[in-house]
């Protein structure tokens, strides 16, 4: 299957700083790719880059064949980009399905849908509807961010260091509804430090350091690999 989102020697530059060093990925319908690295290493500014937070020095991002530099960054989101951004961000006064609502577009018919499908993805949000976010476990507020993502209906999802401040049974199970949401078809790209966990998860891997691609596979081939835990170490 040809690839739903496509990087070509990404070039991403904060100030002085090389953030990102032509950098080239992609991520194909129904698959999950892990993008790993320390902090510092480069995620979150070639994450801005496709969603367009952040500007492309040089080097091309396409999503469906569609050039991304050609389309703001509200218009990537309707295209079928969804974010769910580090830090989990959820209304913390909202109950669950306002959460939800806030992700949403549209009329009320199809909004009433996507909450449905969201619950059915994440079970263990649908006795908290009406619970106030910030009453909710860190896993499951997780749980909220994604599902959040997900009410546009996007074609491609990105997550932001997902698994960050989670105990490990809580990984597990985030990661687990992930392996859902690609199986329905969707395109799944994960930045996240944890690479242990998300390996676990993925299809295949790309590990960044200091902004360039030091090692990429797939992912069942990685998790051993010396050059692995040389990116996390410093080596």
């Amino acid at each position: 299957m040809s690839a739903l989102l496509e990087i070509q020697d990404a070039i991403v530059r904060r100030g002085a700083v090389m953030a990102v060093d032509r950098v080239s990925l992609d991520v194909r319908p129904g698959e999950i790719v892990a993008l790993l690295g320390p902090n510092g290493a480069g995620k979150s500014s070639l994450i801005g880059a496709i969603v367009g937070a952040v500007p492309l020095a040089s080097g091309i991002i396409r999503f469906d064949g569609k050039d991304l530099q050609r389309f703001a960054s509200w218009r990537r989101a309707r295209l079928g980009i969804g974010l769910c951004a580090e830090g989990r961000r959820v209304f913390a006064g909202l109950s669950v399905r306002e959460n939800l609502i806030a992700g949403a577009s549209g009329a009320a018919a199809p909004i009433a849908h996507r909450i449905e499908e969201v619950l059915q993805i994440f079970p263990a949000l649908r006795e908290h509807a009406a619970t106030p976010a910030w009453q909710l476990s860190g896993g499951q507020q997780q749980m909220l961010a994604i599902g959040r993502a997900l009410m546009r209906d996007p074609r491609l999802v990105i997550l932001d260091e997902p698994t960050l401040g989670l105990a490990p049974t809580l990984v597990r199970d985030v990661l687990a509804t992930l392996r859902g949401v690609a199986t329905a078809g969707r395109a799944v790209l994960i930045a996240d430090q944890n690479a242990a966990a998300v390996l676990a998860a993925a299809d295949r891997a790309f590990v960044l350091q200091r902004g360039r691609i030091t090692l990429q596979g797939r992912a069942a081939e990685l998790r051993d690999a010396p050059a692995l835990a040389d990116a996390f170490l410093g080596g």
